[in-house]
């Protein structure tokens, strides 16, 4: 065999290899089981490699108790982390209800929306530690402020 017939060879391999590739068509068909991501957690990190979101299940823990006894039940929680590594946003959710926090550049000040079981409240706490308490029918501190126009 000469040396001449290889690149000719070659050419109708691979046109023989481009036909079967479209004659097969597109697989742009939409898929009916989409994959799912799974797992007890997932972070998202910064180009420094700083943790700067994260979603967590934690699982129920009777070594810790809330404030009325309860043990801890199992929680889902979401946290938005700013640079220098505080979280700054969370959102959690478990059995007993959920609860949304945000907290400002310095600590202590935050605010925390909660509904837990058949209650519902919101603290709120300055950067002088200074706390105040919202819950439905009952006013804690002065009345609200509604300015003139």
């Amino acid at each position: 065999m000469n040396l001449r017939g290889v690149p000719l060879i070659l050419t109708v391999v691979n046109l023989a290899l481009l036909a079967s590739l479209l004659a097969r068509g597109p697989k742009a068909a939409p898929l009916n089981g989409l994959p799912v991501l799974r797992g007890r957690g997932l972070e998202i990190v910064d180009d420094q490699g700083r943790v700067r979101a994260s979603i967590q299940v934690y699982p129920r823990n009777p070594k810790f108790r809330s404030a009325d006894g309860r043990p801890y039940p199992e929680t889902v929680l979401l946290r938005l982390i700013d640079s220098h590594g505080s979280p700054h946003v969370k959102l959690g959710s478990s059995d007993d209800g959920a609860a949304l926090g945000l907290g400002g550049v310095s600590d202590p000040t935050y605010i925390q929306v909660i509904a837990d079981r058949d209650e519902t409240f919101l603290n709120m706490t300055n950067r002088d530690g200074k706390k105040q308490t919202l819950k439905p029918g009952r006013r804690d501190g002065p009345p609200p402020y509604f300015p003139s126009r």
